[in-house]
């Protein structure tokens, strides 16, 4: 691919996103709900480090290798803790938490991430969050729980730890990716930080997990799935709508995921969805749509 890319940079960050960039953002969370049901479907089990370095590194390499952008010798620091938020740090505790916590525990965990962006750019920006965002961030969150969480529901202590800190990873590399500076283009941009931090979860995928099975064609599918629509589609979305759009509504859209998995469990294993879950669905909608709709109105 040209040095000279078409694709919108970084430095185009100033820019206000409209709706369509909101519909494109939006599609990287439900692509990110389908992974629980293929890695228990498709993926051999015991194996949830392998499963994201194999999401991850190869999908930064195919587009580090696309776009053949080398990142700014100032950059190389950001572009590490970058990495490492939002991929390295950030996998390694969405794995820990899956395997000790119900799904629907570590979703509405995961659900604060708003309220901790909120929180960033309150703190760092001095921007105070409207009330009517702040108010939709944390209904959001026992719209969440209505929707995940049954009764008798156990909460793991290590469990919980790891998704607060996954949680509060990728808020931050979801807050610090848009503010910090960096002439790459998008996909650049996602390449290398796929790339990085799929070489931090090697080493820790070598020593944690046992050895891969001889793979059959569910596992190769499965994995080549995570990869390419999971990582290389999704992030580069992801990471065009960060640039693009405010960080609380980009924050926000990540509530879709937990939604799409559990849409995706009662069309495709026939789990329950009926009573509080769908009120609990309805609200979760609901305040995407507030926050969306607020953070895009006009300033006074």
């Amino acid at each position: 691919m040209p040095t000279a890319s078409p694709v919108v940079s970084v430095p185009a960050r100033r820019q206000s996103g409209g709706w369509l960039d909101v519909l494109l953002t939006a599609l990287a969370p439900l692509i990110w709900g389908s992974t629980y049901i293929v890695t228990t479907e498709l993926l051999p089990p015991e194996r949830p480090f392998t499963a994201a370095v194999l999401r991850a590194l190869p999908a930064g390499l195919l587009l580090v290798l696309w776009c053949r952008r080398w990142p700014a010798a100032h950059s190389w620091l950001r572009l590490l803790v970058l990495a490492a938020l939002n991929i390295g740090f950030f996998q390694a505790m969405l794995f820990v938490a899956a395997y000790r916590l119900p799904g629907g525990v570590a979703a509405v965990v995961g659900a604060v991430s708003p309220l901790l962006v909120m929180g960033f750019v309150w703190g760092v920006d001095k921007l105070r969050p409207s009330r009517t965002v702040m108010a939709a961030g944390s209904v959001a969150v026992a719209g969440m729980a209505m929707l995940l969480v049954a009764p008798g529901t156990v909460w793991d202590p290590l469990g919980v730890a790891a998704a607060l800190a996954g949680t509060l990873s990728m808020a931050a590399g979801t807050f610090w990716s848009r503010k910090w500076q960096t002439q790459l283009p998008v996909l650049a941009f996602t390449g290398w930080q796929l790339l990085l931090g799929g070489l931090m979860l090697l080493p820790v995928a070598l020593w944690a997990d046992p050895p891969l099975p001889s793979l059959t064609a569910h596992h190769v599918l499965g994995y080549a799935y995570l990869c390419i629509a999971g990582a290389l589609v999704s992030y580069a979305l992801w990471f065009r709508g960060v640039v693009r759009l405010p960080s609380v509504a980009v924050a926000s859209l990540g509530l879709l995921s937990p939604v799409a998995a559990v849409v995706l469990g009662w069309a495709l294993l026939g789990q329950a969805l009926a009573g509080w879950s769908l009120v609990g669905m309805v609200t979760v909608l609901l305040c995407i749509g507030v926050v969306q709709w607020s953070v895009s109105r006009p300033k006074k």
